[in-house]
């Protein structure tokens, strides 16, 4: 059994690339073809999990190699970094960074921000009409009037990230139809299939999907079009079938705000059922609904997952499902 392990180990030094066949799982799993011993042999790469004992993360922060920002905005920041000896081809602009790990940093960090990141139970909820009307849109409310948005504000406004978006409409000169593209916070900025883009909407008047109505889909289809025009536009390598758009309910924060991800970017928990919505399903159920303009999303059932942290399980669903009603 030792000379099998000890035998199977040598082979993976003895290998020889010919070429790189795939990457995927957004650039985290590569596929290799090359020899071993002048036969043919397939190698595939995945980057290892994380251990999970302090002692072995403890210094992670102080000891990588390089690190270089992307990005800040609030208490925002991203980074590409290295965490072992530099080793690799100069880029583009001579400068020679192989990073093998994406961070994000947010300082100073709120309870609210500990919570979500924290390992929880989750829940799959529904969320009816009435609840929506009664719970979650007064919810809404007061994290806007909490000032949860100012950062968003700062990116529509120029104040802030002027440098890391990557297409807009002039500022105020397109009425409704006013957005801007930003890379993904999740995104390295170069895998373009993993591309994951944000579109922000300049109108201030649509918090969530939930407020949308009938009315809107001219407005939906119009930015459908747009946004997709001005992604290929920006990457020209990526065609309009090879992008999808989607929005979260519940959402991270109560501006409007449109995903764009490229359709090979494997699903992971943000895409997910019970937190992703197409956009054509959007379209779609308002297209179907009965009723005037003003009938719209707030007036169906959305069921979607929470974290067992999360404000609303603990101070809506938690109490209506012991029968105690929600929290005020």
């Amino acid at each position: 059994m030792a000379d099998v392990k000890v035998n199977a180990e040598a082979l993976v030094s003895k290998f020889k690339l010919e070429r790189i066949l795939n990457q995927d799982q957004a650039g985290r799993r590569t596929s290799l073809h090359g020899f071993i011993d002048e036969q043919p042999a397939l190698l595939i790469l995945e980057r290892a999990p994380f251990p999970t004992k302090p002692e072995h993360l403890v210094d992670v922060p102080s000891t990588l190699a390089r690190l270089r920002n992307l990005g800040a905005n609030d208490i925002y920041h991203w980074y590409m970094a290295r965490s072992g000896p530099e080793k690799g081809t100069k880029e583009e602009d001579g400068d020679l960074f192989v990073p093998d790990l994406k961070i994000n940093l947010i300082y100073p960090c709120t309870e609210s921000h500990i919570k979500k990141y924290s390992k929880q139970g989750v829940r799959f909820v529904t969320e009816t009409p009435e609840i929506y009307r009664d719970k979650i849109r007064p919810y809404m409310l007061s994290k806007r009037e909490q000032g949860r948005l100012n950062w968003v504000f700062n990116i529509i406004e120029g104040r802030k990230e002027v440098e890391d978006v990557i297409y807009r409409t002039k500022l105020g000169q397109a009425g409704d139809e006013g957005f801007l593209l930003l890379p993904d916070l999740n995104w390295d900025r170069k895998t373009l299939d993993a591309l994951h883009l944000l579109a922000i909407v300049e109108r201030r008047d649509i918090w969530s999907l939930r407020d949308l109505r009938k009315k809107h889909i001219p407005w939906l289809e119009h930015m459908k079009a747009k946004l997709l025009a001005a992604t290929v536009e920006t990457y020209p390598s990526i065609e309009r079938d090879q992008l999808k758009l989607y929005v979260h309910y519940q959402p991270t924060y109560y501006h409007f705000h449109i995903h764009i991800v490229h359709v090979a970017l494997e699903a992971g928990s943000t895409q997910a059922t019970g937190k992703a919505v197409g956009l054509e399903s959007i379209i779609e159920t308002l297209t179907a609904m009965g009723g005037d303009d003003e009938s719209g999303m707030d007036s169906i059932s959305m069921s979607y997952t929470l974290g067992e942290a999360s404000e609303l399980w603990m101070e809506v669903y938690e109490p209506l499902k012991t029968g105690g009603g929600a929290s005020q």
